[in-house]
């Protein structure tokens, strides 16, 4: 799956970088586009600074959108960023009750803090591209079920024979899958239905 993003925009608006998690399950987001430096990426990891950054624990929490500078940081994580030239942050998340999923957004500035009107931009493009990634509400029930034996390592012969019907029938259904969630093979469709959490 590709998201489309206005990476010039958000170069624009976040200069020093960025990072969006888009339809956050469990514990995974079906989709991440990282454009956040290196060394603070390293850093990150290194450090194990996720479970304490205020800005990820907010996006678990809220919607809407929070500079950095509005966070409590107890740990000094945002010094740590502060000394790496990420001096002015913002962080924006989003859901929806239908399937509970979550996305968020961090997105960083060196000169000063993002204005309002950036954060609202921000906040727009982020929803747009959480209800672009939504799974598609097409797919039937069969052809969830021969996703489902897809990704169980199924045949087509032997999904055709445990489902009584014919191989001609089962490739419609793939073809049928594959279309609704742009996907190239049937492998790649029942991947991004489990993503979905559909099968």
């Amino acid at each position: 799956m590709s998201t489309r993003i206005d990476t010039d925009l958000l170069e624009r608006i976040a200069p020093v970088g960025y990072y969006i998690a888009l339809r956050i399950g469990f514990a995974f987001p079906l989709e991440e586009i990282n454009r956040l430096p290196r060394e603070w990426v390293d850093l990150y990891i290194a450090e194990r600074l996720m479970l304490d950054d205020p800005a990820v624990r907010w996006a678990y929490a809220h919607q809407g959108v929070s500079r950095w500078s509005a966070l409590d940081d107890p740990l000094g994580i945002f010094a740590k960023a502060w000394r790496l030239g990420l001096r002015y942050g913002a962080v924006v998340a989003v859901s929806d009750e239908a399937s509970g999923m979550r996305s968020f957004g961090i997105f960083l500035r060196d000169d000063r803090e993002l204005s309002d009107r950036e954060l609202g931009v921000l906040e727009g493009m982020l929803r747009g591209l959480h209800e672009g990634a939504a799974p598609p509400s097409n797919l039937t029930q069969a052809e969830i079920e021969v996703l489902r034996m897809v990704k169980n390592g199924y045949r087509l012969k032997q999904i055709a024979h445990a489902l009584g019907v014919t191989e001609g029938a089962i490739k419609q259904r793939l073809k049928n899958a594959r279309t609704k969630l742009g996907a190239n093979t049937a492998t790649q469709a029942a991947t991004l239905a489990a993503g979905f959490g559909l099968i």
